[in-house]
Formats: structure tokens, sequence, C-alpha cells
């Protein structure tokens, strides 16, 4: 199966969906002004855009196109509301779906800023948690996320999702880097990460299995 490219509009309209389905579902599906309004918000997007209804449309319309969007009116809708239809394309666990979202709406991150960023929609334990997130969305076939190569005076490496390219609009500033392979250096630490959270959840089945006996003995 191959994954839809969205162009950056697509993106952040797609991503905003998602978020409010997860965030604030009392309020989803979203009328379009909503919609706009979720686009252009100032917190938790990067860039910061300023999109119209009609760019909105438009890229709803692709979406539709691609079996990623829907719409709904009639009944007690007095007006039209769109959702996603993600589950249709992948059927991703929450943690996944977070990360994924995340990263539509803000571009390449490191672990630790998805951690923090992504728990409004799913609670992550640990770092260790959501590196091995990662490294599960990046051994899917396609691969989800791809992990970008170490910049310049940064400690950490940022992963990027794969289903819309980095180019962003021509007033939002320098577009990323696009996602390259990493260093072997930090395929291995991806991996070691990976180990260390298959072993807290080993550690943490043996504690429960523990509990569990003593309550016969």
């Amino acid at each position: 199966m191959d994954l839809p490219q969205l162009n950056p509009v697509e993106a952040r309209v797609f991503g905003s969906l998602i978020e409010k389905a997860l965030t604030t579902p009392d309020y989803y599906p979203l009328s379009l002004p909503a919609l706009v309004n979720a686009c252009n918000q100032s917190s938790n997007r990067e860039p910061v855009l300023s999109l119209g209804e009609t760019e909105v449309i438009q890229a709803l319309d692709l979406l539709r196109e691609k079996r990623l969007a829907y719409v709904t009116s009639g009944g007690t809708n007095r007006v039209a509301k769109y959702g996603h239809k993600l589950a249709d394309l992948l059927f991703l666990p929450p943690a996944e779906t977070a990360l994924l979202t995340e990263l539509l709406l803000r571009g390449p991150q490191t672990p630790g800023e998805l951690r923090t960023r992504a728990s409004r929609m799913h609670p992550f334990a640990d770092l260790a948690e959501v590196v091995a997130t990662l490294g599960e969305m990046a051994a899917r076939a396609p691969p989800l996320v791809a992990i970008q190569p170490r910049q310049p005076g940064m400690k950490e490496s940022r992963y990027a999702q794969l289903l819309a390219s980095e180019a962003r609009p021509a007033d939002a500033g320098p577009a990323d880097s696009p996602a390259t392979p990493a260093p072997a250096s930090d395929r291995v630490a991806m991996l070691e990460a990976q180990v260390a959270a298959l072993q807290k959840e080993v550690a943490d089945l043996r504690a429960g299995l523990a509990e569990f006996r003593k309550q016969f003995e």
C-alpha cells in the first residue's frame, strides 16, 4: 500500500481534524469556521498560518478524493461538518495516532518534544515509550516516520512524518531539510531505547504476576 502524499495545507487540515476529534470530541465533526480556526490557531502549530475558507475547502476536496476526509449535513446538523477518515487508511493505536498528528501539525520534532506536546492526545509513560513507538512507526511497510540527521549543536535527532512533504507555504519561512537515513549511532540509540522499553514492559508484567501469585499463597 502506498501512502497518499499531502501538500502542506492538506496536512494542516488533516492534522487539525484528527487533533480535534481526540481533544474536543463533543465539538467534532467540525463546521468550516471551526476548522479554519483550528488550522490557524497560534498554539500547537508550526508554522502559524492564516488560511482562508477557500484554501481549507480546496484542501478538504483533495482529502475527500483521497478518502481521508468526509462531510456530513442534514438531520441535526444544519450546517456542513467535516471529519477525518484516518482509520480507513491506517488502523493506528492511540500512541501512534497522537505522534502522527503532532508531526503533521508541527513538523519534525525530537522525542522529548513529542512526549510533551502529544500528551494532550495520549499520555506517554516515559521517553523510552515515545522512542519505541516511533520505531514501530518507522518499521511499518510503508514507514510512517523517518529519523532525520542530528542537526549541528543539537543533542537529539528529530523525527518527520512521511504523509506530507516538508515543503511549507511561501509565507511560512524556510522549509526543513527532507528526511534522510539517520547515522548508525542514531539508529543504535533508537534500538537501545526500544529494548529498554520492552525490558520495562517485561519487568512490569513479572511484577504483576508476582502480585497475582501472592493472592493464592
